[in-house]
């Protein structure tokens, strides 16, 4: 069996790995086992954080629009609850900034379904 040279293959494709891994410390950074190794866990880390993210910020917004809507004398799932009934708004990023940007408009809107409660 012939011998297979890798020369260019092999280097450009250390080349790439070490390229990305070029912001990481240490040997990490430059020793091509150990730079693999750590590209791998950050990309793993990377798309486990990319859904942390999400539920992050569903979070944030919930805690927003909870704190706005006690202001008013309304707890949060209650206010979803008639908002929803309503038709009023379903997405909750929105009805976060509206409650952090303008507490008027916000609380303006809870009298509102509460005047059709009452």
């Amino acid at each position: 069996m012939t011998r297979i040279k890798r020369g260019s293959v092999a280097r450009k494709y250390r080349k790439d790995i070490l390229e990305s891994a070029s912001g990481f410390r240490g040997a990490h950074s430059k020793l091509f086992r150990t730079a693999n190794q750590q590209r791998d866990k950050a990309l793993v880390s990377a798309y486990i954080d990319r859904n942390n993210r999400r539920r992050y910020f569903r979070g944030l917004w919930i805690a927003r629009i909870n704190a706005a809507a006690r202001e008013n004398e309304i707890t949060y799932s209650s206010a979803i609850h008639y908002l929803s009934e309503n038709r009023v708004f379903s997405n909750c990023k929105v009805l976060a900034q509206i409650a952090t940007l303008d507490s008027y408009c916000f609380s303006m809107l809870i009298q509102k379904i509460n005047n059709k409660l009452l």
